[in-house]
């Protein structure tokens, strides 16, 4: 059997009967630093999880007892995982501590049922800093190169950064409030534990049934009633549709809504769990982004200025919806497809700058695709009887970023088929 203990955090001590019948304690220097091992009982410091796991499985071939000590409750996001997938559930006895995670809400005295919580240890830590973009209430395990003062570099200057150190531990437990500016300018050494970031204004939220951040919506592509707009210039929802379809913003995503308008596809992303970002040029554009955003209760950063200019000093996007641009279309198509990590999709009323919009997107190292969208909804006529009332065609065209080879190899067969007709034209 292999033994699983979460330690420190507020836990029970290891029981001596667990640490007794050990031939074999794996953990942390500092946990195994913690407990008086058995003599005889061989000791393997966790670094590199590969040898670790290779010494447990000689242990476990043997039917020799094996005791691994981890922080806090090792089945969230901890040991267990590894270990199960190694071994198989069936054969680990877990026995969790206070996480990290519910050990910091509890210093603060905040529910945290309603938390996004998110591990950037030894991962990507833009999910991290996303989801804290969008998200009221956000509890981020860290890891070198993804701690406080980063997180402070990148969150929205009003959340506040709880940063929690060496939970459970009594001598040298610290949790501190500070403003993102403040954690930037700090150093924060190797002891912290988790740091929650709180939109303090909704820390609290409402009572949930299920646990997690922002409940998926009920629906998207809402009618156009549903946000304020100026003369009808909004994405119909039927155009909204398809171009969320094919963004696919999702919690750790950040989208851009360049032209934003009414704002109504950067509501929609971030309804959907997005962080998002809208850029638009006109004054009263930016406030009815800003009252959208309001009305459905989401985080949208809104960026005053035109486009491509105003995209210079923003985080590269994961996906990047355009709605506007007029005779810069095409510069604005690349400037987007060029910093993109995976979709951009553009919705254009004008024929004459599909081509261009195109040629901008395959030229950057996108597959192309896109549709002509013409709906007719059911409209009331006198007498009780209904119409079909059209809607304005949009061009909506959509990228995904190739391989680098794939889209080489696709550039050139574009570059033979234009030498091929220009070679009749002759």
């Amino acid at each position: 059997m292999i033994t699983v203990v979460g330690t420190g955090t507020g836990a029970a001590p290891v029981p001596d009967d667990l640490l007794a019948g050990a031939t074999l304690v794996v953990g942390g220097r500092r946990h195994l630093d913690a407990v008086r091992l058995p003599a005889g009982a061989e000791r393997v410091v966790l670094g590199p999880l590969a040898p670790a796991l290779n010494r447990i499985a000689e242990y476990a071939g043997k039917e020799l007892p094996v005791l691994v000590l981890a922080s806090g409750d090792p089945g969230f996001f901890g040991i267990v995982r590894a270990l199960a997938e190694r071994f198989g559930a069936g054969r680990l006895d877990v026995r969790p501590g206070v996480s990290s995670v519910a050990a910091a809400f509890a210093r603060v005295g905040l529910p945290w049922d309603d938390a996004v919580v998110v591990s950037a240890h030894g991962r990507d830590p833009r999910t991290a800093v996303n989801a804290c973009r969008a998200h009221p209430k956000v509890a981020v395990l860290t890891g070198p190169g993804t701690g406080p003062a980063e997180l402070g570099a990148a969150v929205p200057g009003d959340r506040v950064l709880v940063v929690a150190s060496a939970l459970g531990d009594p001598a040298h437990e610290r949790v501190e409030r500070v403003t993102p500016a403040e954690a930037a300018a700090r150093d924060w050494g190797t002891a912290v534990s988790v740091v929650l970031c709180l939109d303090e204004e909704r820390a609290l939220g409402a009572v949930r049934t299920v646990a997690g951040g922002r409940s998926a919506p009920a629906g998207w592509a809402l009618d156009e009633g549903a946000f304020t707009h100026r003369d009808s210039m909004i994405t119909k929802f039927e155009v909204r549709a398809l171009a969320l379809a094919r963004l696919g913003p999702r919690l750790g995503d950040l989208v851009w809504d360049v032209g934003a308008g009414s704002g109504s596809v950067a509501v929609e992303c971030a309804r959907l769990g997005a962080a998002v970002v809208a850029v638009e040029h006109a004054a009263d554009g930016v406030e009815r982004v800003r009252a959208n955003a309001a009305a459905h209760g989401v985080d949208v950063r809104v960026v005053h200025g035109r486009a491509p200019e105003a995209l210079s000093g923003l985080a590269d996007p994961d996906a990047v919806f355009i709605g506007g641009g007029g005779a810069e279309l095409p510069a604005i198509v690349t400037a987007c497809a060029r910093r993109a990590r995976r979709a951009v999709v553009v919705a254009m009323a004008a024929l004459d700058r599909v081509p261009a919009a195109r040629a901008a997107l395959t030229g950057s190292g996108f597959s192309c695709d896109g549709v002509l969208l013409q709906s007719s909804r059911l409209a009331p006529l006198p007498g009780d009887v209904t119409r079909l009332a059209a809607t304005n065609p949009v061009f909506l065209l959509w990228g995904e970023r190739l391989p680098a080879g794939v889209a080489q190899d696709e550039q050139d067969q574009q570059d033979q088929q234009i030498k091929a007709i220009e070679g009749v034209d002759r």
